[in-house]
């Protein structure tokens, strides 16, 4: 199946609360979406392997994805290598994916910088036929997405663009919250985290209103990006409410 968006995220969760109304959005459109999920986030304090298993596929069918499958990485050990580049690459050539959206190039989490660079090497090498992969035996054919953006995760960085995801913002959460082991926990059998707190969803969405805010909308959520961006016409421009 081709796709147009692949969205990467090192640890479940990771898509739908960096760029989960983008998915959405581009559902909405037509698009093919699917997501990729690095880890099985089994170094995290709360829940278990099957258990964030399970949350990701619910959270998947709220989105309304394509796909969704899991690497399975080692959570916080595995490495921008060839190892690891490979199995990104064989990923993107199995997809080829039109845009690919991943990890924030610099967050508080160390595995979010690791993954957004790993990702981001093996798209560009991807393109390059002289690398081959393998599947089933069969030889990939060489592909490189058009485009790959770095969604915002805890640590604000300036975007460089945003999307309006006011129509979506609902499902959005809706999605972020089916990840019941770790947002919004009420099960005290283990520790509270930093993000099993109500104030973590408050700040979802207090940044979701300010990235709105920069562009006249209720809701956005941004994206950066290592390219510079082209448009076709001045009405690509979203209007600022001034």
């Amino acid at each position: 199946m081709k796709l147009d968006i692949l969205a990467f995220g090192v640890h479940p969760d990771d898509v739908e609360l960096g760029c989960g109304g983008t998915l959405l959005s581009a559902i909405s459109e037509g698009k093919k979406v699917g997501i990729i999920d690095l880890t099985q986030g089994e170094l995290g304090t709360r829940g278990t392997i099957l258990t964030r298993f399970a949350e990701a596929l619910v959270a998947a069918n709220v989105l309304g994805v394509n796909i969704r499958e899991n690497l399975k990485m080692a959570d916080g050990f595995f490495q921008n290598d060839e190892v690891h580049q490979r199995q990104i690459i064989n990923t993107i050539r199995k997809y080829k994916p039109e845009i690919i959206l991943c990890n924030a190039p610099e967050d508080r989490h160390p595995d979010h910088g690791r993954s957004a660079k790993l990702v981001s090497d093996a798209a560009f090498l991807s393109g390059l036929r002289k690398i081959e992969t393998f599947v089933d035996g069969i030889s990939q054919s060489a592909w490189r997405p058009k485009y790959v953006f770095h969604y915002l995760q805890d640590r604000f960085i300036q975007p460089s663009f945003v999307i309006d995801i006011s129509d979506h913002f609902d499902r959005k959460l809706e999605a972020v919250l089916c990840y019941k082991t770790q947002f919004l926990a009420s099960d005290n059998s283990e520790p509270q985290t930093y993000i099993s707190s109500p104030e973590f969803i408050d700040g979802i969405k207090g940044r979701a209103i300010l990235l709105g805010k920069r562009i006249g909308v209720k809701y956005a959520e941004g994206f950066i990006t290592e390219k510079i961006l082209g448009v076709r016409s001045m009405d690509a421009f979203v209007q600022n409410v001034t």
